[in-house]
């Protein structure tokens, strides 16, 4: 018998192989090979940003470096100390005190003796400009006023130590000085009169508002309240000066309530000063030529007998 005849099945065709892939769903987004273009706007805005960043971040340093040196816009201290009263031909005696935890004495400075022992003794503290050698003229002026001197450089000035002054380091020198007459020296701050010249006198003020046994103080040419004088200098142009300055040195508020009697000396000006005008009674204003005026000496003098008796003092350095 014949062999059956197997079925004829149908083949299966063959298709592309990428035509096996699963059917893209519907709403998909259509894949290119062409790269997505970036929004010009967002490229724009991301400058900007980094941009404005960049300028903050100056204007910060700016700021910063503003405010770690604007000493220097107030303090111009000189390390040079050219002469000594001898050049005046001034006995003096020097003098290093203020010792720091290390017992290294921290100010220098000279005391100019009186031609009498008993005279009184003149606190002198000097202007923010040079060093206690550029202040030996007034230190002659107070010597012969009949006057013990001492004069010395505040830390930062002269031979005295540290880097750089600012109103917080004179003020802790003041009060060293004056501790160091009192204390070392023996001599009672009722015989001590406080001078001082340009922000010296905020300096003086300051001290004797803590210390209301003195009896007096003079101020030659005071200068004080520097923020507004610091907020117009070209150099604080771009900077909140007056948010960020603190070397004031404030002068008329502790003047105006400051009941010490004071001599308050000005030159070549058409009006007194509002500080001094303002400053508490009892004072003396003094408006002078020039600093060689005859009438300074005297009227010092008469300032001083008047406030401060001449009495027996302690040991003289």
């Amino acid at each position: 018998m014949p062999a059956p005849r197997k079925p004829n099945l149908p083949r299966p065709s063959r298709t592309p192989q990428s035509s096996q892939r699963p059917a893209q769903k519907s709403g998909a987004p259509e894949l290119s090979g062409a790269p997505e273009l970036i929004d010009p706007r967002w490229i724009l805005k991301a400058l900007a940003i980094v941009f404005a960043t960049a300028l903050l971040l100056s204007w910060g340093t700016l700021c910063l470096l503003w405010y770690q040196g604007q000493w220097q816009l107030v303090l111009h201290p000189s390390r040079t100390v050219a002469k000594s009263p001898a050049s005046l031909g001034l006995k003096f005696t020097e003098l290093h005190f203020a010792v720091d935890a290390t017992g290294q004495p921290q100010l220098n400075g000279w005391y100019i003796p009186a031609d009498v022992s008993s005279a009184p003794t003149a606190l002198m503290l000097h202007s923010g400009d040079g060093s206690a050698s550029d202040a030996l003229p007034r230190a002659l002026l107070l010597h012969n006023a009949h006057l013990n001197v001492l004069i010395f450089d505040y830390r930062g000035y002269g031979k005295s130590v540290g880097q750089h002054p600012t109103q917080a380091t004179m003020q802790q020198d003041a009060e060293s000085a004056l501790t160091y007459l009192i204390s070392t020296q023996h001599i009672p701050a009722s015989q001590i009169i406080l001078y001082g010249n340009g922000v010296g006198a905020s300096l003086a003020v300051n001290l004797a508002a803590e210390n209301h046994d003195i009896p007096a103080m003079i101020l030659d040419t005071p200068e004080g309240d520097l923020t507004e004088r610091v907020a117009h200098d070209a150099h604080s142009f771009l900077v909140p000066a007056r948010l960020l300055f603190h070397e004031q040195f404030p002068l008329a508020a502790p003047l105006h309530i400051l009941t010490t009697p004071k001599l308050l000396i000005s030159y070549n000006t058409s009006h007194t000063p509002a500080a001094l005008t303002n400053a508490a009674d009892p004072k003396i204003t003094l408006e002078l030529s020039s600093e060689n005026d005859s009438a300074l000496t005297p009227t010092i003098q008469r300032f001083v007998d008047q406030y401060v008796p001449h009495t027996t003092q302690g040991t003289q350095p």
